[in-house]
């Protein structure tokens, strides 16, 4: 019996010898297949970040290229629309500048031909107080001293009126100096009048629309180093975004609110301490909310109605201070105080 029972186990104990190294065997099986799908599943890992990598960065590089495309679009747009109008302007300058030039040379000689004619007339009638009927009856027919006292202002209102056109196709002139490869000095009070100039008929009186008041605070300014041309384009860039936003406001307005706030802007110019031209340009119409400001200078954004504009002035502005003339450009606005363009540029550009 004894020896029965210790065959049985003997038997036993072999049979859980190897039940053991078969679950050794199986644990070091699942231990291996564990490791290799935790190296598998680490290497996936690593894939997905190196793609997730590629794609985010082939996004980023995509959008830049949107970005970049949008802004030579809008420079190719505004570039031919500029070189366009320029060459307009330029054009139409000339062709006034000749026949006014006739006319505003010949206005003196005519006066004073006219008060020599005159003070023939005043003698004849000093020496024949009677004239012979058919002379009386020709006084009689016309008012005499009306004519004289009329052709004098008639004379001095052709002076006045050729002196304005003279004055405004200097501004053209001016505005128009889009073919300026180079740099130059340049007086900045010089171009942003004559921009005003351009735009004076929209600040004057409009049915339905009162003056637009501008007040100039210039500072003694020296020339500086610009492109006259491009800046005289910010100048009317922004100053015509300011007239549109006082029309929209003076239109939604009561007749007795207009009255109470006249719309004005105001411009300012200032020498800062690091040798910085400071222009500001200012309106008293409404707020630019922060989500609009955000985007005013991105390339076709607007907030006008279809057809009133497509969103590059801003845009174009921006790029002439921040490239071109290595400045700033931007917009703070507040309730209650409209908005105001700052613009810094150096007075060399380095």
């Amino acid at each position: 019996r004894v020896e029965e029972r210790t065959a049985e186990l003997k038997s036993q104990t072999q049979h859980l010898e190897f039940a053991n190294r078969l679950l050794a065997s199986e644990i070091v099986e699942r231990q291996l297949a564990e490791a290799a799908l935790q190296k598998a599943k680490e290497e996936l890992e690593i894939r997905v970040e190196e793609r997730t990598a590629e794609l985010k960065c082939q996004t980023q590089q995509l959008e830049q290229a949107l970005s970049e495309l949008k802004q030579a679009q809008s420079n190719l747009i505004q570039s031919e629309k500029m070189s366009s109008l320029g060459q307009l302007v330029a054009g139409v300058a000339h062709e006034i500048n000749n026949p006014i030039n006739f006319i505003y040379g010949n206005v003196t000689p005519a006066r004073e031909y006219a008060e020599s004619l005159l003070e023939v007339v005043n003698v004849y009638q000093e020496q024949y107080p009677n004239p012979l009927p058919v002379v009386k009856e020709k006084l009689n027919s016309v008012d005499l001293d009306f004519i004289k006292s009329d052709l004098r202002q008639i004379l001095i209102s052709i002076k006045k009126g050729a002196e304005r056109i003279l004055g405004i196709v200097k501004s053209l002139r001016i505005f128009s100096r889009h073919d300026e490869a180079e740099m130059k000095l340049a007086d900045i009070h010089e171009g942003i009048d004559s921009t005003l100039m351009i735009l004076q008929s929209r600040l004057n009186a409009n049915p339905g629309f009162a003056s637009i008041q501008v007040i100039k605070e210039y500072g003694n300014l020296p020339q500086i180093e610009c492109y006259p041309g491009q800046l005289n384009q910010v100048f009317m860039n922004i100053l015509a975004n300011a007239i549109d936003a006082l029309e929209e406001d003076s239109n939604s307005a009561s007749i007795a609110t207009n009255e109470a706030n006249p719309r004005a802007i105001k411009i300012s110019t200032q020498i800062l301490e690091s040798q910085v031209v400071e222009i500001r340009i200012s309106n008293n119409g409404s707020e630019i909310t922060e989500s609009v400001r955000n985007q005013l200078f991105n390339p076709f954004f607007t907030t006008k109605p279809v057809g009133k504009g497509i969103g590059l002035g801003l845009s174009i502005s921006y790029q002439i201070i921040t490239a071109r003339h290595k400045g700033e450009l931007q917009c703070i606005s507040a309730p209650g105080k409209g908005a105001e363009f700052i613009i810094k540029i150096p007075m060399r550009v380095k």
